[in-house]
């Protein structure tokens, strides 16, 4: 049974649409706010994600950012705003749809599905030695148990994955970090996330074998 989280602050048709989409055989979870979504997010394993842009204590957009940031989850934002530079800016943090409201049931149903089928095909398991990312689930695994990594130390794990063999400099690191994250990120903070991260993928983070550095350069991923 596909597992929905949506994040809508209008109570009524929250409440319309929950019920819906049991009818039509999901299986949903509902918050209001920005805080409450992201910890619904991190505290479970869902197929897709329905978010309104405007929220009780933020909005849309940071959800799907971030959202974004630990897995590959569809988001499919729901807006009553018509506005151009509002569709814009949610395809621009990685909206998988966008639809307005008000909108017709079963046409959400039918785009739901579109984007979830799109996303399984799209996501095949990333490996390098002994560690696996399911970019699907947004888990991380080490010799097949999972390890929990925070949603920038998993950013960080992602692009080295995606970009295996390829020198990866520090500034190219630091952008990742940055266009996830709503804080500065500075030389020494990647220092830091590149420390937590070995400390948990690596056999032995002061001999790193996974994520290697590459001294004046930069980092690299090697799979041996």
């Amino acid at each position: 049974m596909p597992r929905i989280l949506l994040v809508e602050d209008d109570t009524q048709l929250a409440r319309n649409l929950m019920r819906f989409l049991q009818s039509e055989g999901f299986d949903a979870v509902h918050t209001s706010g920005q805080t409450d979504g992201l910890a619904a997010f991190e505290s479970g394993s869902f197929d897709c994600a329905l978010v309104d842009v405007s929220l009780q204590d933020g909005n849309g957009f940071s959800v799907c950012a971030a959202i974004k940031a630990r897995s590959s989850l569809p988001v499919i934002f729901l807006t009553a705003s018509a506005d151009e530079a509002c569709t814009v800016a949610g395809f621009e943090v990685g909206a998988d749809d966008y639809i307005g409201k008000p909108f017709r049931p079963r046409e959400l149903i039918a785009r739901m599905k579109n984007v979830m089928r799109r996303h399984q095909v799209a996501s095949p398991l990333l490996h390098c030695q002994n560690v696996t990312i399911d970019p699907a689930r947004g888990i991380v695994m080490k010799n097949g148990i999972e390890i929990f990594l925070s949603a920038l130390e998993y950013r960080l794990l992602l692009v080295f994955f995606t970009n295996k063999e390829q020198l990866l400099s520090r500034d190219r690191l630091i952008d990742e970090l940055w266009s996830v994250s709503s804080e500065f990120v500075s030389d020494n903070t990647l220092n830091v996330y590149m420390k937590r991260l070995r400390e948990k993928i690596e056999d032995d983070s002061q001999h790193p074998s996974i994520i290697r550095t590459v001294r004046g350069l930069g980092y690299k991923a090697v799979e041996e």
